[in-house]
């Protein structure tokens, strides 16, 4: 039996409740045909859709006046985790029973802790939220404090840090319950970024990729596999052109080649690239598999996927 720790895309799950539903049901299957096989599955998943619908209804509320002050980001995030959860744990059980299976499956809002002194903060980058006029940034950012970028042309957003995780606060619950064989989704998003404040720890307004922080959950967990499911099947060379090439193996060392040759997006593929070769680095053994969900389990038997290795 193999440990599995399964990284969803948030784009995977819909923009609004009610395709959420619809698509889970079928995100759930191939997971659950891994979880027949006999292996442990620990699931994560991304919220970039999720999250900024939150946050976008909280400005908006804002903007009109219903509410005094917009809904902190740390806070938004614990609300995509509460609900994509909620929205996986029922197809997740309906579709165990449909399977025959028994096992029991909780979502955990899990905070991933973050070094304040991360890099990252000095540079925000990431930006949420809706766009701004020029001038409807600056009253914002005079009233909040937010640091307001122009993304894209389309206007101004605020935007915030994305530093790499440290920690998972919950680590040990999660930990518990896998060893009871429990299915657990944990890191929703990143999971809700903060930092030690004395004997506990307090939110700051920034977003974790959810690929390294899956990276950091397999690795706390000593998983066997880390998935990192995307839209594709592979990773790719040369990707979208003519003279694409698609890798079904790659090494760490051949990795950082094509990483300092400008081969994969950012904000795209290099994340998870990166997120896979840590992983793999860090015990001899260990696999990173980039693919499509729908192939998942193709994947484990090396017939689709990417797999990078030491």
């Amino acid at each position: 039996m193999s440990k599995i720790v399964i990284a969803l895309g948030g784009n995977a799950l819909g923009n609004q409740p009610s395709d959420q539903i619809r698509l889970v049901r079928d995100t759930v299957k191939p997971i659950v045909d891994l979880i027949k096989k006999g292996h442990q599955v620990i699931i994560s998943h991304g919220n970039g859709p999720q999250v900024g619908m939150i946050n976008n209804a909280f400005e908006a509320a804002r903007k009109s006046g219903v509410l005094k002050h917009g809904m902190p980001f740390p806070e938004c995030g614990a609300m995509s985790q509460g609900y994509i959860g909620y929205h996986l744990q029922n197809a997740l059980a309906k579709e165990l029973i449909n399977q025959g299976l028994k096992q029991k499956c909780v979502t955990i809002i899990s905070q991933v802790e973050v070094d304040p002194n991360d890099e990252a903060f000095q540079t925000p980058s990431k930006p949420i939220g809706p766009f701004y006029s020029k001038q409807e940034a600056e009253t914002i950012a005079e009233a909040t404090g937010y640091i307001m970028k122009e993304d894209s042309n389309r206007g101004f957003r605020r935007v915030v840090a994305s530093p790499k995780p440290i920690d998972i606060v919950e680590i040990d619950t999660v930990r518990c319950l896998v060893e009871n064989n429990v299915i657990v989704i944990t890191v929703g998003g990143g999971g809700i970024p903060v930092v030690k404040d004395g004997n506990g720890y307090v939110g700051v307004p920034a977003v974790i990729d959810k690929d390294f922080a899956s990276q950091k959950l397999a690795d706390l967990l000593d998983a066997d596999y880390l998935f990192i499911l995307t839209a594709v099947d592979c990773v790719s060379l040369n990707y979208g052109k003519p003279n694409q090439i698609d890798l079904h193996e790659l090494t760490v060392a051949d990795a950082k080649k094509y990483i300092n040759d400008g081969q994969f997006a950012k904000g795209s593929m290099l994340p998870k690239v990166e997120a896979a070769m840590e992983f793999a680095s860090e015990k001899s053994g260990r696999v990173a598999l980039v693919g499509s969900l729908e192939k998942a389990t193709l994947a484990l038997e090396g017939k689709s996927g990417t797999r990078i290795t030491i």
